[in-house]
């Protein structure tokens, strides 16, 4: 928190100091009344991600995927959202990638997904499934050209020798996505977060910050408020 030797706050930490959350030039912080909110998440989170679309948060289809090793050792990244239905939460990664591998020997995940000009995040936290790899292919081609390119590239997470490898091989696959649309990525994957738990975080100016909280049960989801 200071500099060795000094009492003074490091040049970072004033630099942190200098920042705001919530800044009211950027941020509108939207009442939030859980006691009108749906008996399921789903329709709260498409509603939740319409709005921050409509008020301009920056990739609001990006979220926060956290999975563990098969020792439990936890890891974080950022990957993009592909649907949310009724069965849960989808993505896609390689199979043989970092977080593939994690999620074939422990498949449970948690998602974070956070949009700062309302002042909300929404946290789900559950088990993954496999999809059909027919859906998965189906997924991929019905995206851009370079999202095909980069898939068959492959070998992500993988030691990579040099950056000029890495050219050589996007090169030929930008070349065979724009020859071949439909060409197969076997390790392509697509996922499915069926939740346990959602939670929705309003923020509030006054940092009575709103939480609400879906858990299954059976025979349908319990909705309890948590302290912030």
């Amino acid at each position: 928190m200071s500099t060795p030797g000094t009492d003074a706050p490091s040049d970072f930490v004033q630099l942190l100091r200098t920042l705001r959350v919530w800044d009211p030039e950027v941020t509108e912080l939207p009442g939030f009344d859980p006691a009108a909110a749906p008996a399921v998440p789903v329709p709260l989170f498409t509603a939740w991600f319409a709005d921050a679309v409509a008020a301009g948060q920056p990739e609001p289809h990006t979220m926060s995927l956290a999975t563990a090793d098969e020792e439990g050792n936890p890891d974080v990244r950022t990957v993009m959202l592909h649907d949310v239905d009724d069965q849960g939460w989808h993505f896609a990664t390689h199979s043989g990638s970092r977080k593939g591998r994690h999620l074939a020997a422990r498949p449970y995940a948690a998602l974070g997904f956070y949009w700062p000009v309302r002042g909300r995040q929404v946290r789900v936290r559950g088990r993954v499934t496999v999809a059909p790899a027919a859906f998965a292919q189906a997924d991929l081609h019905a995206r851009s050209t370079g999202a095909l390119a980069a898939a068959l590239v492959g070998q992500q997470s993988a030691v990579l020798p040099s950056l000029a490898e890495l050219e050589r091989a996007s090169d030929d696959a930008w070349a065979r996505a724009e020859r071949e649309p439909d060409a197969p990525v076997p390790s392509w994957t697509a996922y499915t977060v069926e939740p346990d738990e959602v939670e929705f975080f309003q923020g509030d100016a006054r940092r009575r910050h709103v939480r609400l909280v879906y858990r299954r049960a059976e025979g349908g989801w319990v909705r309890e408020l948590l302290w912030p």
